[in-house]
Formats: C-alpha cells, sequence, structure tokens
C-alpha cells in the first residue's frame, strides 16, 4: 500500500513538473517570435549637409616666449650694499640707478687722485715754459708728460671702480622680485633682480622640416594661451629661420615677434602658435557633433530613403577619417562626399538601420568661430 502511495505521488509531481516546463518552453518561444517581429521605434534626428568650405591653411606648432632683452642684474665686484633705489615690479629705463655698493674708500682715493692730476698738469705747464728759455732738459720735460698721464690714469682706474659698484639698469624693461638686502655684503656675479624687456617679445618654436618651405619671413603668426583672454586675439609676424635643421629631430627653430604693449604676454609662458599661409584650402566639413568616436574607428550615420519600397528614412552608420578641427567644424578627408545629410546630434543613441523622423526645430547651431555666451 505504501509503494502505490508514493509511487502515485511521484507521477504526480512528474505531471506538474513537466506542465510548468511545457508553459515556460510556450512562453520563451512566444518572446522570440515577438523579438524578431520588433522593431525600434523611429529616432527624431537634427541632420546636416556635409559641405565644402574654404580654411585658412595654416602650419600650427607649441612655442615658448623669450623676452627680446632679459637679464639677472649681478655685481661685478663684492661690497656692502648702501643704497636700493628701485622698486620690485617696476619699469626703469636704461641707465637708471639700482643698487649702490660702498664706494666711500674709492671716493677718498678718486679725490688724492685727482690732486696728483692737477699737481702733475701744473708741473708740466712749468716744464714747458722753461723748455722755452732753455732752463730745463728736454727729458724733464717728458718726465713731467709721462706722470700727468699715469696721474690720469690712475684717477680713471679708481672711476671705472667706482662705476662697478654704482649698479644700473643695462637697458629699458620691468624689474622682478629684489634678491638682496640694505647692508648685505653681495659677492661678484651674485644676482640682485631679474630685468625683462617686454615689448615686443619673441616667440620661439619648432617646426618639421618638411613644412620649411611652406614658410617665408613676414608671414602673419597668431598666438594663442591659457593665460589669455579667450577673446584676446594675439598677432605677430615671422622675423627669423634659423639657417640649421636639429640633426636629431629634423626641426628648424622659428621665431616671431610679438607686439606686447599691455605686458599680458611673459618670458617663458607656453603658447599655441598658428602660421598663417596666404593660400586657403578647401575642406569637406560637418559638425564635430555629428562624429560617433571610437577606438577602432570613427563614424557617422548618414540619413537615406528606406529601402525596398520602404516609407520613411533609416539611418546607417558609415566609417569615416577625421582631419582638422575648428570651431564647431570638423573636417572630413574621407568616408563622406559633399551634400550627404548626416545626424548632427544624438548620434550615440542610434542603431544602424533604425528608421529616423528629422525634425531639425532643435538642431544645434554651428559656427567656424564660436562665441560662447558663458566663456
Amino acid at each position: 500500500m505504501k509503494l502505490k502511495v508514493i509511487f502515485f505521488s511521484i507521477a504526480g509531481i512528474a505531471v506538474v513538473v513537466g506542465l510548468l516546463a511545457g508553459t515556460k518552453v510556450l512562453q520563451i518561444s512566444t518572446l522570440i517570435e515577438q523579438g524578431k517581429k520588433a522593431t525600434l521605434p523611429p529616432a527624431i534626428v537634427t541632420t546636416f549637409e556635409a559641405q565644402e568650405q574654404q580654411w585658412e591653411s595654416l602650419v600650427k606648432a607649441v612655442g615658448s616666449l623669450e623676452a627680446v632683452q632679459g637679464v639677472t642684474v649681478t655685481s661685478e665686484v663684492s661690497g656692502k650694499v648702501v643704497k636700493i633705489a628701485f622698486d620690485p615690479g617696476t619699469q626703469v629705463k636704461a641707465g637708471d640707478l639700482l643698487v649702490q655698493q660702498d664706494i666711500s674708500a674709492e671716493e677718498a682715493q678718486l679725490r688724492s687722485a685727482e690732486a696728483a692730476v692737477e699737481l702733475a698738469k701744473l708741473t708740466l705747464i712749468r716744464s714747458k715754459k722753461m723748455l722755452a728759455t732753455k732752463v730745463v732738459a728736454e727729458s724733464n720735460y717728458d718726465n713731467a708728460e709721462a706722470t700727468l698721464k699715469q696721474a690720469r690714469a690712475q684717477a680713471d682706474n679708481i672711476r671705472a671702480a667706482i662705476a662697478k659698484k654704482t649698479i644700473r639698469a643695462p637697458f629699458s624693461g620691468r624689474l622682478g622680485i629684489r634678491q638682496i638686502n640694505l647692508g648685505q655684503i653681495i659677492k661678484e656675479g651674485e644676482p640682485i633682480v631679474s630685468l625683462q624687456a617686454l615689448d615686443p617679445i619673441y616667440v620661439n618654436f619648432l617646426v618639421p622640416q618638411q613644412q620649411l618651405p611652406l614658410l617665408k619671413l613676414g608671414y602673419t603668426v597668431r598666438l594663442s594661451s591659457d593665460g589669455l583672454p579667450p577673446e584676446r586675439e594675439v598677432v605677430g609676424k615671422l622675423t627669423a629661420i634659423n639657417p640649421n635643421v636639429d640633426s636629431a629631430s629634423r626641426n628648424i627653430r622659428v621665431q616671431a615677434t610679438i607686439s606686447n604693449q599691455n605686458e599680458e604676454l611673459r618670458p617663458g609662458m607656453f603658447v599655441q602658435v598658428a602660421v598663417v599661409l596666404p593660400k586657403d584650402k578647401p575642406v569637406l566639413t560637418i559638425p564635430a557633433t555629428s562624429v560617433l568616436y571610437a577606438p577602432y574607428s570613427d563614424s557617422v550615420f548618414l540619413v537615406e530613403p528606406a529601402q525596398e519600397g520602404g516609407k520613411g528614412k533609416v539611418v546607417l552608420q558609415q566609417f569615416i577619417r577625421l582631419g582638422e578641427r575648428r570651431g564647431d567644424f570638423v573636417a572630413v578627408t574621407s568616408g563622406l562626399r559633399p551634400g550627404q545629410t548626416v545626424v548632427s546630434s544624438g548620434v550615440f543613441k542610434l542603431r544602424n538601420g533604425q528608421s529616423a523622423v528629422i525634425d531639425n526645430r532643435l538642431a544645434p547651431e554651428v559656427k567656424l568661430h564660436p562665441e560662447p555666451k558663458d566663456s
């Protein structure tokens, strides 16, 4: 009796499990069939027609600013600082006094030397008169003349020592931070203050040797830097090209001169340089927002009529090769033809072959020279 109960129980459980499994298989099969028949809803897209533009031909590089004249003022001789005649960060002119070292000993020596000069001068005058009357020998006159020259040389030597301890600005420019203190004994060659002539200013940069034939003296050079306002355009001229090419990098050093009246540019600053060439170049452009960027290749979505008698539009993924980017546009070097329509926004949410509805009411505005309001 117990065996029959167990048998019927097992049989009942098997029947229930079989019914549940059958139901689940039927549900999964139904979902698979529905998935095969399902289609993505049409995507609402904005579009842009690939167009040819004339862009300025530019040779771009990374540069560094350098003062036309720049030096760290130092002392030629050791001495005690008795006067500091400048304020840090101020503008000075060539010849302005910067630092005076102690010259009290030299001044005393100079007074003695000047007295010796006066005495030697009087002695020479007397010797000349007596030589005319044959009272003294000609050798006495020669000795007096030599003594005067020696006295003058000694005085000039002391004046030169005083000048070395009277430190003046070698050229006009802006001073930096003071590196000495009053009463300090500074040694020969010890730095005192930085002096930089900031207007005009040089920008030095390197270009590959293959771009050398494109460059000519006098070409316009544009600068941009994080240290300048976005709307500030800095323009200069190409003024020097090195006669030799670096044998290690095969680059050539180029220099431009930039007006810097407001002193916004400072030596050592990093800048982006663009040399403007005289001829423009034709490029095929699309908005940068049209590009789906990927490590393997960049692509866009073309808007085409539906195939096989279908109605409406579909988007088809097209791989492209990109060139230079300017403003809101990017140049396409291959994979696209002028006049082809591409999706201009929201490309990351599209799938190849998906149907689409065009609505350009919210299409983003694209400009070659955008001016963001919040910049």
